[in-house]
């Protein structure tokens, strides 16, 4: 089931404070930047953040799901009302993921 423009909307909404955030509509979901990085993806109207250190850390009893049929598991965000931690799990997952590779 493909991701509604609208819940997508409403997360970029309550991620704000984390930085820029954007997204990317791919095969009926969503890929999710914070300041030009990936780190996540909305599927099926659910929030995946990248598997990190700090991020397992911060989450301890965070569930890994695979966000879709042949994709790496993602710790899947459930607390989708508390924009002070969503700040802090979208800020920390971004410090610890590489950067992105430059476009030739």
């Amino acid at each position: 089931m493909a991701s509604s423009p609208e819940f997508m909307q409403s997360v970029a909404a309550l991620l704000e404070d984390a930085g820029t955030i954007t997204y990317r509509k791919m095969f009926g979901e969503y890929c999710v930047y914070c300041d030009g990085k990936l780190f996540g993806c909305v599927c099926d109207d659910r929030l995946f953040v990248k598997i990190t250190e700090p991020g397992k850390a911060f989450m301890p009893d965070g569930k890994l799901e695979l966000p879709y049929e042949g994709g790496k598991p993602m710790l899947r965000v459930e607390r989708l009302e508390d924009r002070a931690f969503l700040k802090k799990l979208v800020r920390m997952t971004c410090e610890a993921l590489p950067e992105p590779k430059k476009k030739r």
